[in-house]
């Protein structure tokens, strides 16, 4: 089931006008910007184009952006390297600016939903009403078990508007069309849907870990049962090793990555690594418990994971060994014919965590919800 956000936007009035078809993923991060776009064939995906532009550390601090016209500039080089002809994107946000809840509503006819959702969400929502954009998702019946008998399970959805206005002025900035606005946790919940087989039974975390920001989304049945941002993610191991080893930052990268050897340090710099990978898995771990606290029948028995922060060597085996589950880095392409692409195949399964969100978002259409 494909997760639907699209009114945090407010883009409906150009859909009206538009025939259904794939938009373009435009995933704009700390580190750097990815696009993917997807074709629908006879029931399968396939990849037409990827592409990654990296962005330097000052220029989105935090997910705020410092640097507006660096941002537009890349964005634009990115459509051009890729070839790109469709000017219509899917853009998602994730951190402080956006709040995610699960509400219990009675039942009552759809055409009084919103507005009770409306008034519902102002005391859950820690930010002023007039400044925020809602959207809302009524879950599954079986989803609202444990909510009150006969209630309304309801995923609440609630991000700032001037956050919204920068990232849609950006992508207008690029000369394109922001149609659907979605969010970073349920566009990984997309790329899910497509890439794993989905067991009614199987409670799965995906947990995509970007430069700033990790996103936890907790799902069974192609539902989401909860979701938590944190704000923890790659950067904190490129600080961590620039701290202890007195490297600059783009030589804590490189070193981060494995593509600058650490020589004689390799010792220390793998302690440090070790040691923020300790505060990640304990950080997943927190969540994922206390996921478990609010549920009678919860376990979870998998944790995928994507973004860049999921291929730091050591991650995986230290979280096995927290978790006591089956931990793996999610293949946002394993469902998707990637053959005629073009691509290097091994620079694609390289690439393919920071793909997470893009494929995510691609997978939305022009008419959505």
């Amino acid at each position: 089931m494909l997760s639907s956000f699209k009114s945090l936007a407010e883009t409906d009035l150009f859909s009206m006008f538009t025939p259904k078809r794939q938009l373009v993923g435009l995933d704009i991060g700390s580190s750097g910007i990815k696009l993917v776009q997807l074709k629908e064939s006879r029931g399968r995906y396939i990849l037409q184009k990827f592409g990654f532009k990296p962005l330097e550390p000052e220029v989105i601090v935090d997910g705020t952006v410092m640097d507006e016209g660096r941002v537009v500039s890349a964005i634009k080089e990115l459509f051009e390297e890729t070839n790109i002809r469709v000017k219509q994107v899917a853009v998602s946000i994730s951190g402080h600016a956006v709040i995610i809840k699960k509400i219990s509503l009675p039942p009552m006819p759809d055409e009084e939903l919103e507005g009770q959702v409306r008034l519902a969400a102002e005391q859950y929502i820690p930010f002023d009403i007039n400044e925020v954009n809602i959207d809302f998702s009524v879950l599954p019946a079986s989803d609202a078990a444990g909510d009150g008998q006969g209630e309304m399970s309801i995923i609440l959805v609630a991000a700032k508007k001037d956050k919204i206005n920068e990232l849609t002025e950006l992508v207008k900035g690029a000369g394109l069309f922001p149609i659907v606005m979605d969010v970073d946790a349920f566009a990984i919940e997309n790329m899910h849907a497509i890439n794993y087989p989905v067991s009614q039974e199987d409670t799965t975390a995906l947990v995509n870990i970007g430069a700033s920001v990790m996103n936890i989304n907790i799902v069974r049945g192609g539902t989401s049962l909860f979701t938590r941002d944190i704000p923890i993610g790659g950067n904190r191991y490129t600080e961590a090793i620039q701290r202890e080893m007195g490297m600059s930052y783009e030589e804590a990268e490189e070193t981060k990555k494995g593509e600058r050897s650490a020589g004689s340090n390799q010792a220390a710099v793998t302690t440090v690594v070790d040691s923020v990978n300790a505060e990640v898995a304990s950080e997943i771990a927190r969540t994922i418990d206390y996921f478990k606290s609010t549920m009678s029948d919860a376990d979870v028995q998998q944790v995928l994971l994507c973004g860049g922060g999921a291929q730091v060597k050591g991650l995986v085996p230290q979280l096995k060994d927290r978790m006591q589950a089956n931990v793996e880095v999610a293949n946002p392409f394993g469902e998707i014919d990637t053959s005629g692409t073009g691509f290097d195949q091994n620079t694609l399964a390289e690439l393919a965590p920071l793909a997470a969100v893009g494929v995510g978002l691609a997978l939305r259409s022009v008419g959505d919800r």
